[in-house]
């Protein structure tokens, strides 16, 4: 799968990927000062998830400097399945030249493939360029919707 010139292929990824893929999660986290159980322990992990249906990694650039994280499960409100971006990452020295505009390409072309009707994500208010892609590929902020209430999103360690 690609989007463009070679400098902005993207490609699903697999097992052998793992390392990379952690740590792209590990530098995500790390520079928006969040928790990160460190590269190796998420590399493990993503090994473990590559291995069934439910997730997939879409990788951009020919070395990889740009994540997707898709995760996909049936729908309560519709006959195919829905699928989370969970993650969306560009290397810092790498946004602005067109990898996030792949990435969303090519998840929105995965998304399609595997029978999925919509797609869910979030992201903080304050990531004004992640909002404004999300919005160029079509996705609506709910949250604001002048035609209903304000939304928040919880979560809590068990």
């Amino acid at each position: 799968m690609t989007e463009g010139d070679a400098q902005h292929t993207v490609r699903h990824a697999d097992v052998a990927d793992a390392d990379i893929i952690g740590r792209l999660l590990h530098d995500f986290n790390t520079e928006f000062e969040e928790i990160t159980p460190g590269p190796e322990a998420l590399a493990d992990r993503v090994r473990e998830l590559l291995a069934g249906d439910d997730f997939v990694v879409l990788l951009a650039g020919t070395k990889p400097s740009g994540l997707a994280v898709l995760r996909f499960r049936p729908s309560i409100w519709t006959a195919g399945l829905e699928c989370y971006l969970a993650e969306l990452y560009v290397q810092p020295e790498h946004r602005a030249h067109g990898h996030g505009k792949a990435l969303m390409a090519a998840v929105l072309e995965t998304a399609k493939a595997r029978g999925t009707d919509y797609i869910e994500v979030a992201t903080s208010e304050d990531d004004v360029a992640a909002r404004a892609l999300y919005e160029r590929f079509g996705f609506i902020n709910r949250e604001r919707g002048a035609d209903g209430p304000l939304m928040y999103v919880y979560e809590r360690e068990l």
